[in-house]
């Protein structure tokens, strides 16, 4: 029993394949500083986050997060922390400080040049903050740190970068200084204390278990003093987090209760819903909907706003839109975007038909040429094709089709279309052989 009690704790044990205490503490204090290259790295990556959620681009952002230098004052506050070094904690302070000024400086000057301001998705997501925003930077933190004191690095390191998720919310914050909404701001610099914090408290328990030696001896009312201090800012950042994801989850249930009423009440009794609003920035709050045919009296729509309650429901008032106009203006604004539509998509067909026409290719001077640089070639035809046709990425391709005894090699397959690309300037050559 006592074996595999060993074997147990020997599999969990965090100081089996440590690294030298002196060398984690020496990379720790390397990464704090932000002078130089780390300076010009920071600025880099703020602009191409900043462009990612200017664009809607999660793989954009994704890549701004993994050559985000940020973590290293958080950790290093961490450490200085645990081992009661305050000079290491003043620097790490310091430098996050810096780079969280440069950070808005950069992506505010970005937005405020920018001519695309529309709040997307990407920046919606992150002005809200809740519990589980603090899960993920614990133990995110907690890996990445984990991952600091060991020998073998491994790969954890990248992704504790994109789920503590640093520079996203800073750039955010820049966004809603810029266009001058300081909901958008404050929110997300919310989200970005609560990374901040909860990777140093992350850090702080990492040293502590490990036992790191402390710098100098701390009588125990200091030491006690951080604790304190720390608690109180675990505090101050859970208990709004708390409050948000109480909010978020309500919103989903009533969104879930107002989906089963509109489905039990009519759309499993065949009538076809044109439009649907819910507002819930009212008292009460509303829900508007539209249908193609159906008519309803007043007393069916009292009894509908009464139903309401026996979802379980509250202060929401249901409204049916019913005016003759209201449908034909809905019907007229769809018919509208779907011929707008089409209409692109006949103009881009025609102009990718024009472009067919307009390229014709002399096969029998391309094959001269051809036989000289590929022997093996005995016939080929060049003409244009749509690829995508029936999509908005439509677009025209030359193909060529070759004829011989047999394939070509892969390597002269791509000499051929290299060749093809400079003989015919263009940029994209598919080519098959004729079986």
């Amino acid at each position: 029993m006592r074996d595999t009690v060993n074997k147990i704790i020997g599999f969990i044990n965090l100081n089996s394949g440590e690294e030298d205490r002196h060398k984690v503490l020496e990379n720790v204090k390397a990464n704090i500083s932000f002078r130089g290259s780390n300076l010009w790295i920071l600025a880099c990556a703020i602009v191409v986050a900043s462009i990612g959620l200017n664009v809607n681009s999660t793989a954009v952002i994704i890549g701004a997060m993994l050559i985000s230098p940020l973590m290293g004052p958080i950790v290093g506050a961490g450490f200085g922390l645990g081992i009661y070094d305050f000079d290491l904690l003043k620097r790490a302070l310091k430098n996050l400080l810096i780079a969280t000024i440069v950070g808005l400086s950069v992506s505010t000057f970005y937005f405020y040049l920018s001519p695309f301001k529309e709040t997307q998705s990407e920046i919606l997501s992150r002005t809200s903050p809740n519990i589980y925003d603090i899960f993920i930077a614990f133990f995110g933190g907690l890996v990445g740190v984990i991952a600091i004191t060991r020998v073998e690095k491994g790969n954890p390191i990248p992704g504790v970068a994109i789920a503590t998720a640093l520079m996203p919310p800073l750039c955010t914050a820049g966004y809603g200084l810029a266009v001058g909404n300081f909901s958008y701001f404050f929110g997300a610099i919310y989200l970005y204390t609560i990374n901040c914090v909860f990777i140093c408290i992350a850090t702080f328990l990492i040293v502590k278990y490990l036992k790191y030696k402390p710098v100098k001896q701390v009588d125990e009312q200091r030491a006690k003093k951080v604790k304190y201090a720390m608690t109180s800012l675990i505090l101050v950042m859970i208990i709004p987090s708390i409050y948000f994801a109480y909010i978020l989850i309500e919103e989903k249930k009533f969104n879930q209760k107002i989906e089963r009423f509109i489905t039990n009440e009519f759309t499993d009794k065949g009538y076809t819903i044109l439009y649907k609003k819910i507002i819930t920035n009212v008292v009460p709050k509303k829900i508007e909907l539209v249908f193609l045919a159906k008519k309803t009296t007043d007393n069916e729509l009292k009894i509908l706003n009464q139903r309401l309650k026996t979802y379980g429901i509250e202060n929401t008032q249901l409204r049916i839109r019913q005016d003759t106009t209201d449908i034909k203006k809905y019907i007229s604004n769809q018919i509208n975007f779907e011929k707008s539509t089409l209409n692109k998509k006949d103009v881009l067909i025609a102009n990718l038909s024009n472009q067919i026409k307009k390229n014709s290719y002399n096969n029998a001077a391309i094959l001269a040429e051809a036989k000289i640089i590929f022997p093996e070639i005995e016939n080929l035809s060049i003409s244009n094709h749509i690829f995508d046709e029936n999509s908005n990425n439509a677009k025209v391709v030359p193909v060529m089709v070759y004829k011989s005894k047999k394939e070509l090699s892969r390597s002269s397959q791509v000499k051929l279309i290299l060749w093809l690309k400079q003989r015919l300037s263009k940029e994209k050559i598919e080519i098959y052989r004729q079986i």
